[in-house]
């Protein structure tokens, strides 16, 4: 009996010891060794691929926290107890500082190695908009996890939205799942399944204008039968397409192909339903992979299109004072939503959701 109890002690006690250390750096009782060079990691805000020297007394494994989104590591297991992996770290897009840790475990003894990325540099470096304008409203997506109920309001329900789109959108939220959500500086709508529907986010500003330079920073998804758009409407909205619709960008894969974006403009006399639509399609690269800038200058004159910068279409005013021909004299808002299938959305692939549009910010200025 003296035996058993002095065995449970020796466990108790190894426990105990084991709780006190931590999880930091746990010297398990099999005696794995492991060393690590350099012994913390850091970079600046652009995307980095950071070489980490490790060196064990066995085979060993390296991963990122389970709730880091923005690091991931390549190989994430090695045979042999020496080798350098590559820690791949996405763009910081928020001005705040981030970090996480590194963890290599060898047997049941761990090495946590720390990890820091600086935050995106504020100023007029990323804000590049012809000259007179003066940013009035934005969204960079910084604070809080949820979008803020000041700046967005949601439209809500199913029954195609004139498309025959297949998805039912939601205020935020459905059956605890945040289908806009704010994480490491970016909004993320996602269209996802739940419970045997396709759930997803159409989000608009509370505010709205009347002529001005409006730009979002975007990520696309390439999940086929997703539909992303960053556009606009008009506040005073009664009938369409006779009001005006302003689609600065428009994404759909499975009817326009991987990699081509589109703007347009609707109304009376120009929309596609007559076959008189203004749109152009702009071939861009990595688009789902990578953010791109889209953009739209709206004045008197008429409205041009932008993608990182470079203009791709036009629709000039043809001054004639016709209502049928230029309704964009009004107060538009802006709008954020992802579609599933639809006229545009086109063939769908479930396997592939959740689909995810992710947003840097949106910006509005005025001269």
């Amino acid at each position: 009996m003296r035996k058993m109890i002095n065995i449970f002690a020796a466990l108790a006690l190894q426990v105990i010891l084991t709780v006190a250390c931590g999880d930091k750096d746990i010297a398990s009782t099999d005696n794995k060794t492991i060393e690590v060079s350099p012994a913390a990691l850091s970079c600046n805000a652009a995307k980095a691929e950071l070489p980490l020297s490790i060196k064990a007394s066995d085979s060993f494994q390296v991963f990122a926290a389970d709730d880091c989104d923005w690091v991931s590591v390549n190989p994430s297991y090695s045979k042999e107890s020496s080798a350098t992996v590559v820690v791949s770290v996405a763009d910081n897009v928020s001005y705040k500082e981030r970090s996480t840790e590194i963890t290599v475990k060898c047997g049941t003894t761990r090495k946590k190695v720390s990890l820091t990325q600086a935050a995106m540099e504020k100023g007029e470096i990323d804000i590049q908009v012809p000259e007179g304008y003066s940013m009035v409203w934005n969204d960079e997506f910084d604070e809080g996890s949820i979008p803020d109920g000041k700046n967005w309001w949601y439209e809500t329900g199913a029954g195609g939205w004139g498309n025959n789109e297949l998805q039912s959108y939601v205020a935020c939220t459905q059956d605890g799942v945040d289908l806009a959500s704010i994480s490491a500086g970016t909004l993320k709508i996602k269209a996802q399944k739940i419970g045997g529907t396709v759930y997803s986010i159409r989000m608009n500003t509370k505010k709205y204008w009347t002529y001005g330079w409006f730009e979002a920073r975007i990520k696309v998804s390439d999940v086929p039968g997703s539909w992303p758009a960053f556009w606009m409407m008009p506040q005073n909205f009664k009938t369409w397409p006779g009001d005006g619709e302003v689609d600065i960008m428009e994404y759909a894969i499975s009817t326009q192909g991987k990699n081509k974006v589109s703007s347009s403009i609707h109304c009376n006399k120009y929309n596609h339903t007559i076959g008189t639509g203004k749109t152009h399609v702009q071939s861009i690269s990595n688009a789902a992979s990578e953010f791109h800038v889209y953009a739209c200058e709206w004045t008197a004159e008429g409205f041009k299109f932008y993608v990182d910068g470079k203009q791709h279409h036009s629709f000039a005013n043809d001054g004639t004072g016709n209502y049928d021909t230029w309704p964009f004299f009004n107060p538009f808002y802006l709008k954020l939503n992802l579609a599933w299938g639809g006229n545009m959305g086109g063939q769908t692939d479930e396997s592939g959701l959740p689909a995810v549009y992710e947003i840097d910010y949106v910006r509005v200025f005025q001269k």
